[in-house]
């Protein structure tokens, strides 16, 4: 995988490079400050012309509990955490022997979206989860379960129809449940919850969809039309003499009087038109005007199968597969690349895939959570790992003795519960359950423990506060009981 990605430094060899976070642009003062590095000092620097690139992100926005348990799959990092997630739930559900429905949800795997990158995320998840399922003899291949979510009525609406349905037959006969005219409206870390109220029991639940502009761009006093900014065809922003703007957070106008997709093709040929306009800008000379029309589109289908559509003509099958490497690998810069990656893929035909865990952070820390209305956050007789402070919504908390539930009390935002595990060290003395959707900020035992190692002025509080809650608990259990 990472075979396939070139440093920057080689590929720019006499630029002076900053790889940092932005934190603003001054359009006025033509600088940028870019975050810290070691030292906690803004960073400035000034500009004679700005190229602004800055691509789509995942914009989970208005879908509750997404932005907490969905996967997005933007970049390789992204890439790396999911083939990590799955071999960890792999090897979870090859030891789970207790709890039925946790099986299932941890050999369940959900893709909502069925444009490019969702078909091709689902077809490389159902070809790793059942290839690699062979070396777990505790796992029934017939248990694993992967879904892909699709809001319109077929999937990969980009290409010819007769496509379209060719891929949905491949990735059907290969075991994928594709629901089409299906729409997500919610997650939580154990479901995912659609637009018609089906729940589906998962522990991975990966979107590719919606991606909107960097929200960079909004903080730019710039012009904008539909979230991105406005460009004429040699790419230079509307009432602007110096900055320039491409790729997905630009709205480049086209010949035909339409916009430019944001795909790679267009983005890197916005570039070299930019690049020129830059230097005629420098240098004097006349400005291009970005002019492109589409070569064709590929999308992979996992199994040494394809579909594309290059130059008006359909493909399918091997042979499109075969075009479509050949088209990435020639895409690649330096034959250096070209051939490790080339060498790779040849490898990949003969041996299995690798089914190593990269263990790339070691931190459980701060995480913030959504429960729906009815999911218990835990159970009375759970192992206590974290503490959780409501930041929206209801939960109830209920002590459950000779067989009933007895209620001890309602908790909302701003208040916070299991702490008393944490700090004695012992198990749920009660079970917490959402009454109405419910955002939490979560803090695992070992970020809790060393901020009330030394904060003793924070322990006493959670100690005063442990026997207030232990002796109302007391009261209610003595009422309930007489």
């Amino acid at each position: 995988m990472l075979d396939t990605v070139s440093p920057i430094r080689r590929m720019l060899p006499r630029t002076d490079l900053h790889v940092r976070g932005i934190e603003s642009i001054d359009i006025a003062k033509q600088t940028i400050t870019t975050t810290p590095g070691f030292r906690q000092q803004p960073h400035a620097i000034h500009y004679d012309h700005l190229v602004i690139a800055l691509g789509n992100v995942t914009d989970f926005r208005g879908l509750r509990g997404l932005p907490e348990h969905a996967i997005p799959f933007k970049n390789l990092g992204d890439a790396l955490h999911i083939r990590n997630h799955i071999i960890h739930v792999l090897e979870e559900a090859a030891i789970e022997h207790m709890d039925e429905r946790l099986r299932k949800q941890l050999l369940t795997f959900v893709v909502a979206g069925g444009g490019f990158s969702g078909v091709e995320v689902v077809a490389e998840i159902n070809d790793f989860v059942r290839e690699v399922v062979r070396n777990y003899p505790q796992i029934d291949a017939g248990d694993v379960r992967v879904v892909l979510l699709h809001a319109l009525d077929r999937i990969l609406p980009e290409l010819d129809e007769k496509l379209a349905l060719y891929a949905q037959k491949i990735l059907a006969r290969r075991g994928v449940e594709i629901r089409l005219n299906t729409k997500l409206e919610a997650a939580t870390g154990e479901e995912a919850i659609l637009v018609d109220k089906t729940r589906i029991p998962t522990k991975t639940l990966i979107s590719t969809v919606p991606s909107s502009p960097n929200p960079l761009t909004d903080l730019v006093d710039l012009p904008k039309e539909r979230g991105r900014l406005k460009v004429d065809r040699s790419l230079l922003v509307a009432g602007t003499e110096n900055v320039w703007a491409l790729g997905d957070c630009a709205l480049v106008p086209m010949s035909d009087g339409g916009v430019c997709p944001p795909t790679a093709q267009f983005a890197i040929r916005q570039a070299k038109t930019a690049a020129h306009n830059i230097v005629s800008a420098l240098r004097g000379g006349d400005r291009k005007s970005f002019q492109f029309k589409e070569l064709g589109k590929l999308g992979v289908l996992g199994h040494r199968s394809a579909v594309a559509q290059v130059f008006g003509v359909n493909v399918s099958g091997f042979l499109a597969w075969f075009l479509w490497r050949t088209i990435y690998l020639m895409k690649l810069p330096g034959w250096g690349r070209r051939l490790k990656v080339a060498a790779s893929w040849t490898f990949d035909l003969f041996l299995p895939p690798e089914l190593v865990q990269l263990k790339l952070d070691n931190s459980m820390g701060v995480a913030h959570e959504h429960f729906e209305p009815g999911q218990e956050i835990f159970r009375q007789g759970d192992l206590g790992d974290r503490i959780y402070i409501i930041s929206r919504g209801q939960a109830e908390v209920i002590h459950e003795t000779g067989g009933r539930e007895v209620p001890l009390a309602l908790l909302g935002p701003g208040e916070y519960f299991g702490e008393m595990a944490l700090l004695n060290q012992t198990t749920r003395n009660a079970t917490v359950r959402c009454l109405e959707s419910l955002d939490v900020l979560s803090i695992h035992k070992r970020e809790f423990s060393a901020l009330a190692a030394n904060l003793p002025a924070l322990r006493e509080s959670f100690e005063q506060v442990i026997k207030q809650r232990r002796k109302a608990t007391e009261s209610v259990l003595a009422e309930a009981a007489g």
